[in-house]
């Protein structure tokens, strides 16, 4: 019986001894983030903080996959395996998963490695992954960007000269030289840019940023006065856009077009305005343009009106009114329109289309306030004046009543009104006229020595003078009138009544 009581006894105290290591162990596991073998007394206090603030983490670092691994053989590790909520709560952690799926240079080992997840959800920052930092050479080159922006143009060259000294990568040094000549054309250097564009296709030949490239030093060029250049930049950038095999056909029309676009313009500008309209209408026909077929067709009708071809020119405005009755040109279109009838000596229609353009809705008109004042003051006087000229001395009249209202000040006002007061003596309407020319003298009162120039100055002594004509032609014909009153009454009257 001794012999068994010993024999039981010994068995209890080692499972008692086994029962304390598995504990023991267990917590030491537990608190892996602290030091390897340390006791429950020797944890941080910090960790143990957040662990009992965050109750998200506490059950991750529970269920935490390097403490599954370190406790297989336990009873314990039985448990937790045969639970599915601890790894639930680790795979759909909130906190932890929106963090790591936001950064923007996630680790690439982030869920190929189970333990460092678990670390991080144990840390006192729970599931905060910090992004990939950026190269001294990516900060140069944004520091370059925002002089730039910011109009510090010789900054921003010191910046990324000294960037293209360095050996940063090729994308750097492809995206700082690409840069720098921006600077320089922004800082008035066309020759130093068109030297670093050059330089640029000569470095990076199949890039795809080259057709680009060749359009700037076009533009350039012609700002430059070389048109010869500009053109031949413009006709490169066609050759290479289908070099390179842009992306898909519609990137290589679009290139296309906009090349043969600039080869117009800079046409036009050189006053060769057959060419230029001639290149306006074949990117037109092609379609290649139709996304900018408003501005295109304006052009053309622009280079058109220098010709003596009126009669296109005439399809064409019209056209473009009825395609577009909202376009901010419409004003400019209808001058020429006007001006083209006029110069066929359809005056019925020019002077309808001056009248369609000083009659035009108000909400039109305030959409672009200066253009349309400009287009209807200047297609008012040419056709008012050109009609009175013509002796159309009634449709010139109309015109004149009409521009008075577009301007309030004595400055547009006098000249306009002078104007109809001659139409008004050309008709014989002398007590119209007489009344416009009062009218005129009727501002002097605003006038000061500050706001009068010597042409309105000029334009009162103009206006007194005709109006003390019209009075002495009225005391002539009266005086006619007494003595011979019967001749004159059987006259025809071609005086003042």
């Amino acid at each position: 019986m001794k012999r068994l009581a010993c024999h039981f006894l010994l068995c209890c105290g080692i499972a008692g001894l086994a029962s304390a290591c598995v504990a023991g162990e267990s917590n030491t596991n537990s608190n892996a983030a602290a030091s390897p073998g340390t006791t429950e007394t020797a944890l941080s206090p910090a960790p143990l903080a957040n662990t009992n603030a965050d109750p998200v983490a506490k059950a991750d670092t529970n269920s935490s996959p390097a403490a599954l691994a370190d406790t297989n053989s336990s009873a314990v590790t039985a448990n937790t395996n045969s639970s599915p909520a601890p790894l639930a709560n680790t795979n759909s952690s909130p906190v932890a998963l929106a963090d790591i799926n936001s950064s923007p240079h996630p680790p690439a080992n982030t869920n190929s490695e189970p333990a460092a997840l678990s670390n991080t959800n144990s840390s006192p920052v729970v599931g905060t992954v910090e992004p990939a930092p950026k190269t001294d050479f990516e900060i140069a080159l944004e520091m370059g960007q925002q002089q730039r922006h910011e109009n510090c143009l010789a900054a921003a060259a010191r910046t990324l000269e000294d960037l293209l000294k360095t050996n940063s990568p090729p994308a750097i040094q492809r995206a700082a030289l690409f840069e720098l000549a921006l600077v320089m054309q922004d800082d008035g250097q066309s020759a130093r840019a068109q030297q670093i564009w050059s330089q640029y296709i000569h470095l990076y030949p199949d890039d795809p940023a080259v057709p680009d490239v060749l359009l700037r030093q076009g533009i350039l060029y012609r700002k430059m006065g070389a048109e010869d250049f500009s053109i031949s930049k413009f006709y490169a950038v066609m050759s290479s856009a289908l070099k390179l095999r842009l992306d898909n056909m519609a990137s290589y029309k679009r290139v296309v077009a906009q090349a043969q676009t600039e080869i117009a313009d800079t046409y036009y500008l050189e006053a060769k305005f057959d060419q230029a309209a001639d290149f306006y209408n074949r990117i037109i026909k092609s379609g290649d343009g139709e996304e900018n077929r408003e501005q295109l067709q304006c052009k053309r009708i622009r280079a058109l009106s220098y010709l003596t071809n009126h009669t296109e020119t005439i399809a064409m405005a019209q056209d473009f009114l009825t395609r577009f009755p909202k376009s901010s040109d419409v004003p400019e279109v209808r001058f020429l329109l006007a001006s083209a009838f006029e110069n066929m000596e359809r005056n019925a229609d020019a002077l309808e289309q001056v009248l369609l353009l000083l009659q035009s809705q108000q909400e039109n008109v305030s959409k672009e306030p200066e253009a349309w004042a400009y287009w209807q003051r200047r297609a008012g006087n040419k056709i008012a004046n050109q009609l009175y000229k013509q002796g159309d001395y009634a449709d010139a009249l109309q015109i004149y009543l009409s521009l008075v209202s577009l301007d309030a000040s004595a400055d547009w006002q006098g000249p306009v009104l002078y104007q109809a007061g001659m139409a008004y003596e050309q008709l014989q309407q002398w007590k119209k006229a007489d009344e416009i020319y009062s009218r005129i003298l009727d501002r002097q009162k605003e006038l000061t020595a500050t706001n009068t120039t010597p042409a309105l100055a000029s334009l009162m002594e103009m206006a007194r003078w005709r109006k003390d004509y019209i009075a002495w032609i009225q005391k002539a014909k009266l005086s006619e009138l007494a003595l011979h009153p019967l001749q004159s009454t059987n006259t025809p009257g071609t005086g003042p009544h």
